[in-house]
């Protein structure tokens, strides 16, 4: 398996690889050693926190990967969305585990970093994992115009069918403002499609309270190396927020309300986040 430059890649990209592989998410070919390290470094610190009822890193990380499939699924299935592009993917399986489930029916992009980007390519490669339904480009999820840009890669796209776009794992990297014009950029792309669904985890104000959780977030923010930003101070607010960047319907899903569906769901601690669902076209 190559390792072209892993070094360029976040610490946090190697680690949810691994909880991805650790759980039979993933194939072997996402692999990386730096990844493994990561994971049983932090076994100790998950397992004291699961005793004390807290919540921990891998347990709200399945949890909002297994319910934005859940829902990504049901909008493929319904036929809504034949197109996906998720942006930062990073070393997440999502792209060739929908890409290999549902062949042509579907068109999957991952859009990163040009240094993700690449290694991911390398990866795909090398696993033999490629297939004419899924892609890797770069992005620049900032840009409004340009080659790099969403709108750029979303205008080789078919706009008479469906449109998926997800961020997992990115925009608690930015400040509200920065993610409220994020969100309006989506939105703006989206419209130009005959639906338009975003898919998002996000953490919020009023979900993370109390001792317990103040200190996991401290220590995730130390983990990810920059703050983990808490955007809005409810779901209301948030919901209002996605209205204003252009959604005609946006919610916020809890984990634990899918606990019958999706075992990952069960676990204390889960409701730290939330799965942004939000569309631009009513269904």
């Amino acid at each position: 398996m190559p390792r072209d430059n892993p070094e360029l890649i976040s610490p946090t990209a190697h680690y949810t690889g691994t909880v991805w592989l650790q759980h039979g998410l993933s194939h072997p070919a996402f692999a990386t050693l730096q990844g493994q390290a990561f994971y049983y470094a932090l076994k100790a610190p998950m397992a004291a926190a699961k005793l004390l009822g807290g919540p921990t890193l891998e347990a709200f990380l399945l949890a909002r990967h297994r319910l934005i499939d859940l829902q990504l699924e049901r909008a493929i299935e319904s036929g809504e969305i034949s197109q996906v592009i998720e942006i930062a993917a990073g070393l997440s399986p999502r792209g060739w585990r929908f890409a290999s489930r549902h062949r042509n029916r579907i068109t999957y992009i991952e859009a990163d970093l040009v240094d993700m980007a690449k290694y991911k390519h390398s990866l795909l490669q090398a696993g033999g994992l490629n297939s004419d339904q899924h892609h890797v480009r770069i992005i620049n999820a900032l840009a409004d115009t340009g080659a790099d840009s969403l709108a750029e890669i979303a205008a080789k796209l078919d706009p008479n069918k469906g449109l998926a776009i997800i961020t997992e794992g990115l925009v608690n990297y930015f400040d509200t403002p920065t993610v409220e014009r994020m969100w309006a950029r989506f939105a703006g792309v989206l419209s130009g499609f005959q639906h338009g669904l975003y898919l998002s985890d996000l953490h919020i104000k009023a979900n993370n309270r109390g001792p317990a959780t103040r200190t996991f977030m401290s220590l995730l923010s130390t983990f990810v190396g920059g703050r983990v930003h808490l955007h809005f101070k409810d779901t209301g607010t948030a919901e209002a927020a996605l209205a204003h960047a252009g959604f005609c319907q946006g919610v916020l899903l809890k984990p634990s309300e899918f606990r019958e569906q999706l075992p990952d769901c069960r676990t204390s601690g889960v409701d730290v986040v939330r799965v942004v669902c939000a569309r631009t076209v009513s269904t």
